[in-house]
């Protein structure tokens, strides 16, 4: 697990950098413009659409489903499910992606209603609308995407998909300078990059399947009996598996009838907090799935709960550090990354205020990730439904109890009211998601747990002080060069990391620590 997870982990961290290089680019090019906002509405539907349906519902259905056959059935038997998946899914997509254009008006109603109102006029709805039509053909590329990352990960080729997304960065930072400077409305350049990036990853992926012995004919056949089974997997997961995007796009309807600029402010917080979210979260996820897959079909319990504890012990150990970072740094990353002559302190002031309510939440969020396999590779799709529905209402609950009234006292923060709610709603997620885990036998603490709260608590105590002693105004972050406050940047977070692993370090951490039963 360690091995695999490492390369992934690596691969993510490739594709979490460029991502930077990429926001930063956008930050710099186009800032937190009306542009800006109609554009990340724009990819975040497609893209919400993908976390919920391709690495959500249907990638927790079909790697257990995918397992099973690698495991009790011939080569001929897993090609043939593959083919019959790929017609099928390959079908509904084209369905969805058509009547998506067609409908796109219809659809930014429903997600972005803020743009409907008197302060905003009618071209930022239509530019929206647009630039969605050239951005929701990207579900149908990205969805095939996961499908040939399913298979290759089942196999243990976890290095392909995991560098994937890196093209989608290479692809939309060229579309920044290529692109957008020859369309009489910039964004228009991204929203066609978005477009292109999603085709090239389809392309990438397959002559490595084709390796394998899986390219072939794909085959229509709902009627297939692994086709049913994915299929009946999948329609509760599609609510289960994603209640933190839906969180997220929920935030972004109520965003669009804030003030200008609120729906950047959150997507360029968001994305900082998804740096540690992919190289820890999603990367344990995707290695332990397979494994406890494997682990179910073969009646292990022992190792399927030993395998639960030592990801989440990771969680602990590495998120823990990472939240406390980000909320304490949350001005500097932002102003370092994103500050320019467009993207002023007005928008880091309020862009830090999203990260560190996003930052509080950020072990929530691992910890889904984490505990999610532990439901679906038993084949259990149901039960997170049922969690993830207590999880939105309390979202939307606390979205109501705090951005409300901050909205009608005109207060300018109101956006972090959403990230805070999202936050809240995270750990109510994952506390949930434990608590069925334990009640049922399914996971039981592996020995040491109490000595693991004390060094986890020591550590970043010691990281935090040391954060608080290197602290800078705001403003002298300002006044210093790019490359001035890269060096700072550079420098506290690496006092930060060396500090709390030292902690670790005097109080007995080990690789023995991280995986006990190893």
């Amino acid at each position: 697990m360690f091995k695999s997870t490492l390369i992934v982990g690596v691969m993510t961290l490739l594709s979490r950098i460029l991502g930077f290089v990429r926001d930063v680019v956008f930050a710099r090019a186009f800032a937190a413009t009306a542009g800006m906002d109609a554009f990340l509405i724009a990819f975040k539907i497609p893209n919400f659409m993908r976390r919920l349906f391709a690495e959500g519902a249907f990638n927790q259905a079909f790697v257990p489903t995918l397992g099973e056959y690698k495991e009790t059935r011939d080569k001929a038997a897993v090609k043939d499910l593959i083919q019959h998946v790929a017609g099928t899914l390959g079908g509904w997509l084209f369905l969805i992606t058509v009547i998506g254009i067609l409908a796109a008006p219809i659809v930014i109603m429903i997600f972005a209603p803020g743009y409907l109102s008197e302060e905003h006029s009618r071209s930022q709805f239509d530019l929206t609308v647009s630039l969605l039509r050239f951005t929701f053909p990207y579900i149908l590329f990205i969805s095939l995407v996961a499908f040939a990352g399913g298979i290759l990960n089942t196999y243990g080729r976890f290095a392909v998909p995991a560098f994937t997304p890196v093209l989608l960065n290479l692809v939309l930072i060229s579309a920044t300078y290529w692109i957008a400077p020859l369309m009489e409305q910039p964004v228009v350049g991204l929203a066609i990059g978005v477009f292109l990036a999603g085709l090239l990853q389809l392309l990438f992926q397959i002559p490595f399947i084709y390796r394998m012995g899986f390219l072939s004919r794909p085959r229509w056949n709902p009627a297939h009996p692994g086709v049913k089974k994915i299929l009946q997997l999948m329609l509760p997961a599609i609510f289960g598996a994603s209640v933190a995007q839906i969180n997220l796009l929920l935030d972004t309807v109520i965003a669009s009838m804030l003030v200008t600029g609120s729906i950047s402010w959150l997507y360029y917080s968001d994305r900082l907090m998804e740096f540690p979210l992919g190289i820890l979260g999603v990367a344990l996820a995707t290695v332990i799935l397979p494994s406890l897959s494997k682990q179910h079909v073969t009646e292990s319990h022992q190792e399927f709960s030993a395998t639960l504890d030592k990801a989440i012990r990771w969680v602990i150990y590495l998120g823990m550090p990472s939240a406390v970072g980000l909320f304490m740094l949350a001005a500097p990353m932002i102003t370092t990354l994103f500050g320019s002559d467009k993207f002023l302190q007005h928008d880091i002031e309020m862009s830090a205020m999203s990260l560190m309510a996003y930052s509080a939440g950020l072990l929530g969020f691992i910890l889904v990730k984490v505990l999610l396999p532990g439901f679906y590779s038993r084949q259990d799709t149901k039960t997170p439904v049922k969690i993830g529905i207590k999880a939105l209402v309390i979202n939307m609950v606390f979205n109501i109890l705090i951005v409300v009234p901050w909205f009608l006292m005109e207060y300018p923060g109101a956006h972090a009211g959403l990230a805070i709610a999202t936050s809240i709603s995270a750990f109510s997620n994952a506390f949930l998601l434990y608590r069925w885990l334990r009640k049922h036998g399914i996971y039981q603490p592996e020995p040491g747990w109490p000595k693991v709260w004390f060094q986890v608590a020591f550590a970043n105590t010691a990281m935090l002080a040391v954060l608080w002693w290197l602290h800078v105004d705001v403003q002298q972050w300002l006044n210093w060069s790019l490359t001035e406050r890269i060096y700072q940047l550079l420098f506290t977070i690496a006092v930060a990391i060396t500090v709390y692993f030292i902690s670790l370090f005097i109080l007995g951490v080990r690789k023995q620590t991280f995986f006990p039963t190893a």
